[in-house]
């Protein structure tokens, strides 16, 4: 789905690019009603004015750098840090940056990416969707010389700049730990879709378990990653026989879910059930008990993926480096894990 434009609002309202120009800034010289209606339009097809063709318009020295940022999702605090993090790093050194959620859509996705390519964005950072398994936008915005950078989900299949945290060892000193503290069944809670992120997570999980003389058992693996599904799915694998005395979730949300399903079924957190998350979000200091789990550095992973991508547009870095940032984990103990 290409960009809607100016020239097709125009069209479905039978009136001259000028005149929606006139109504999308607000000028009293389109009525109120046609004003109105071409602004819902506008916005309900996901209309951006190029603000960096204004910028060239309107000044030659000092044009306007905007980044285009995609987020999986506003509301989760993860991606809210990240965003700061590149909000402040970018105001630094006078970019902004127009920040969108894919809401975890492929379709929306693609959509934004034509967007930004449409705009002239200067470069794109990304968390691509879950749902996305396709990478032609991505390669389309490289193709036409916009950098990309990805963070935390990043794509094998794009020969792009990436920053990620240390996902592998976040899930290993966290399931090492666990079984440190006595704990022998420990449960899996990982991500829908076949992303880099969710399999090092895993591995992490994994090899934690061998290394403690535990075997892995694909019973107690399970796809979830959210508190609603936590909650939905958690009772019945409490109620087995085998069920686990321990559950690292891919989330904090996730394991909020598990730790509340775990008390209202009138188990003890931690004596009966261990509960570690993977965040360190403010919902983990707002639990009863305070929730064990691994700190991400959203905004530092933030901060090195929008200066990556500075770096290639103003020339101090070459557009075709590709870089690897990691960012490293710290696993923060509280009350839900045995001491």
């Amino acid at each position: 789905m290409q960009p809607t434009t100016m020239k097709d609002i125009a069209e479905h309202f039978g009136v001259s690019i000028a005149t929606v120009s006139r109504a999308l800034n607000g000028s009293n010289r389109v009525n109120k009603e046609k004003c109105e209606a071409i602004c819902d339009y506008a916005r309900a097809n996901n209309f951006y004015p190029n603000d960096i063709a204004k910028s060239l318009r309107n000044s030659r020295r000092m044009p306007v750098k905007v980044i285009g940022v995609i987020v999986p999702e506003f509301t989760h605090y993860y991606f809210s840090t990240i965003l700061n993090g590149i909000e402040a790093a970018a105001s630094k050194r006078d970019f902004r940056i127009i920040a969108t959620t894919s809401r975890e859509s492929y379709e929306r996705e693609v959509q934004l990416c034509q967007m930004f390519e449409a705009h002239q964005v200067c470069g794109v950072i990304v968390s691509q969707a879950k749902e996305t398994n396709h990478y032609e936008h991505f390669q389309s915005l490289i193709d036409r010389g916009i950098p990309l950078v990805f963070y935390d989900r990043i794509c094998n299949g794009i020969n792009a700049s990436i920053v990620v945290v240390d996902d592998y060892q976040g899930a290993f000193s966290a399931v090492a730990h666990l079984a440190a503290t006595g704990c022998k069944r420990i449960a899996y809670y990982g991500m829908h879709g076949n992303t880099v992120l969710g399999r090092n997570r895993y591995n992490g999980y994994r090899d934690a378990l061998l290394k403690a003389g535990l075997q892995p058992d694909p019973s107690l693996t399970f796809v979830c990653d959210n508190r609603e599904e936590a909650e939905k799915i958690t009772p019945n694998i409490l109620k087995r026989d085998d069920r686990p005395d321990a559950f690292f979730c891919v989330n904090d949300d996730t394991a909020i879910g598990v730790l509340y399903t775990a008390k209202h079924m009138g188990f003890k957190v931690p004596d009966d059930i261990s509960v570690c998350g993977f965040t360190n979000g403010e919902r983990a200091i707002a639990c009863d008990p305070q929730l064990t789990t691994v700190e991400q550095r959203g905004s530092k992973v933030g901060e090195e993926a929008a200066n990556i991508l500075m770096d290639k547009v103003e020339g101090i870095s070459p557009k075709e480096k590709i870089e690897k940032r990691v960012v490293r984990t710290r696993l923060i103990i509280r009350q839900s894990t045995r001491g």
